[in-house]
């Protein structure tokens, strides 16, 4: 099979996928879909929470961010709890005291502004922010075709055999070659659900996963039948 053949076998393999995770039930309680319920929309909130998710767990950035809503919820009022404040806050996210001094400085940079960048370029020179925080929160507060690669989306695109890569990087650029147009804002999210309910890091379970059949399990030893 030549390159050109992959190519359009893993563009037809990428539709089928995201056409069985649209329709599964159990994915659609995922965690990541609360967390989203959790930013009302704001462009900041989704920007702050993006940040701090990385490296947490969905559920515990939800319990931090509910927290620092309720005392700060704008870019000034946020740079005015300080430093200290924010990691007594933010305490329970992974890395939380290096997360409190990013995004102190962001809020007192976004408080100046008044303004959240909405390039890529833009995004990714605010304190905290690399590029899957800033391709998801360009893609969720502008609407721009932005695909955020996080540990789920690298770990199952590899898993499932559509992409084989060693960087998320790579993973984002091998992706952007096979989804449809149209797909690309919704994978990120898709995803997640999956990582976050059945296909785990470890001990996934494959026997209840929709994309059963079509996964290539790559780099699994074992699957757990339930």
């Amino acid at each position: 099979m030549n390159n050109n053949q992959i190519v359009n076998n893993n563009k037809n393999k990428i539709k089928t996928i995201l056409l069985y995770l649209a329709k599964n039930k159990k994915i659609k309680k995922a965690p990541v879909f609360d967390a989203e319920a959790k930013t009302d929309s704001n462009p900041f909130k989704i920007l702050v929470f993006t940040m701090l998710s990385a490296r947490t767990k969905d559920g515990t950035t939800i319990r931090v961010v509910e927290k620092l809503f309720e005392k700060a919820d704008k870019p000034d009022k946020v740079a005015a709890l300080g430093v200290k404040k924010l990691e007594k806050i933010l305490y329970g996210v992974g890395f939380y005291h290096v997360k409190a001094r990013h995004l102190f400085e962001l809020s007192k940079i976004l408080s100046k502004t008044g303004k959240i960048p909405d390039s890529l370029e833009g995004m990714i020179e605010l304190p905290g922010v690399g590029r899957k925080t800033a391709n998801i929160a360009l893609s969720r507060i502008f609407g721009k075709n932005t695909l955020g690669v996080d540990v789920h989306v690298h770990r199952i695109s590899n898993r499932l055999g559509v992409v084989k890569t060693k960087k998320p990087e790579d993973t984002e650029l091998e992706l952007l070659k096979i989804i449809p147009k149209s797909s690309v804002r919704s994978l990120n999210r898709n995803f997640v659900a999956l990582g976050q309910t059945i296909c785990l890091p470890r001990n996934p379970q494959c026997s209840i996963c929709p994309l059963n059949k079509i996964c290539l399990k790559i780099g699994l030893k074992q699957v757990i039948v339930c």
